[in-house]
């Protein structure tokens, strides 16, 4: 069997699917690892690098019959899968239905890793954690670059400074990264989230939870935040505006996947804050939680900064790729039996990421979202 890793196409895309550790570990497998010329070289893995650690350094890698990716294929990349092959990656299956149907058309099957349930067997496999981590951890170093204060409090010749007030919403991964990161650089940290199970993490971390009840269910079935109703977001709103206020900075992080994210920051909550101030908004890319943000942008709104970052994992591409490789080579396990993959469908696991197998769409979010466009 051979496994194949493309140089990643998107824009700005540094990260690549394997590094050469995880080379030597799918060689003792019996695997063959083909690598694309420059594939690694954004993360700083050299072609040498990977041919020291087994794999071949070829011009293209579509023809193997397990693909790993980063990103979504481009259609070139799929129209070069051969029938019957695996492909494996963030698909965004829920936003790009249309991508879903072709591959199904290639008669590929398609596993997305951003489809890893929440639960403790897949915590190995859970690529959109290990990514989230880093997009929470680099968010609170560009807040900490921007907003022209000191994180922590500082007793000088010069007098005491007090310490920088960070308002995350959304306890998530990349929230309780962002607490522990801008907790060690000494700010003072509260964090707000839906769900009241996650109060003992923020506190753990020395962070301060402020709560909201709502009456209705607040989680999915793989343990993620649910979208909630209109009249739930609007006492969140409430609630957050005071704290909002009060705050140096704020990272946002509330996105639900294949959704648009929730608007929980208004154009009056921005107005309302210090002149100097700033907001992360790690939902961007899925709309924003604040109603100002721009994508790949920063706005700025009277003295206040509104930056909606987008691919952060991207920027710290070195370790973000050896966690998301880590992440595949957990599932890979799970799916080669003696040389050869088997797509076990009753499994929860495997069950609930294969959204094609061998050219039959799977997914019935995507199956009605293919129906509502025609």
């Amino acid at each position: 069997m051979t496994v194949g890793v493309p140089k990643e196409k998107r824009e700005g895309e540094k990260r690549v699917a394997l590094i050469p550790d995880h080379v030597k570990t799918l060689t003792s497998m019996g695997m063959d690892v083909l690598v694309e010329k420059g594939a690694g070289e954004g993360a700083f893995f050299t072609d040498r690098a990977y041919e020291e650690a087994g794999a071949k350094v070829v011009d293209g890698v579509f023809g193997a019959g397990i693909i790993l990716k980063v990103n979504p294929p481009e259609e070139e990349e799929v129209e070069g899968l051969e029938e019957g092959s695996l492909l494996v990656g963030f698909l965004n299956p829920f936003g790009r239905p249309s991508l879903i149907k072709r591959l199904s058309e290639r008669k590929v099957t398609a596993l997305a890793m951003e489809l890893i349930p929440r639960i403790s067997r897949a915590q190995a496999m859970d690529a959109l954690s290990s990514q989230a981590s880093v997009a929470g951890y680099k968010a609170v170093l560009m807040a900490a670059d921007s907003i022209q204060k000191f994180f922590p409090m500082l007793t000088t010749a010069a007098g005491t400074i007090p310490p920088a007030r960070v308002f995350v919403i959304g306890a998530g991964v990349a929230g309780l990264q962002a607490i522990a990161t801008a907790r060690r650089l000494g700010a003072i940290v509260e964090a707000f989230d839906i769900r009241p199970e996650v109060k003992e993490e923020v506190e753990s971390l020395g962070g301060r939870f402020v709560m909201v009840e709502a009456q209705e269910e607040v989680r999915t079935e793989g343990g993620y935040a649910k979208e909630v109703s209109e009249r739930t977001k609007e006492r969140e709103r409430e609630v957050l505006a005071e704290h909002i206020k009060a705050a140096d900075a704020v990272i946002t992080t509330a996105l639900t996947a294949g959704r648009k994210a929730p608007i929980l920051i208004t154009e009056e909550m921005v107005s309302s804050m210090k002149p100097g101030s700033i907001i992360i908004d790690l939902a961007a890319e899925g709309g924003g939680n604040c109603e100002l943000t721009r994508p790949g942008e920063t706005v700025t709104h009277g003295d206040v900064k509104v930056i909606g970052p987008v691919n952060l994992p991207s920027t710290m591409a070195h370790h973000a790729s050896r966690m998301y490789g880590k992440n595949l080579l957990s599932l890979l396990r799970e799916i080669i039996k003696d040389g050869q993959v088997v797509i076990d469908l009753e499994d929860e696991v495997i069950g609930s990421i294969c959204v094609v197998y061998r050219g039959e769409i799977r997914n019935r979010r995507v199956l009605e979202a293919l129906e509502r466009r025609e």
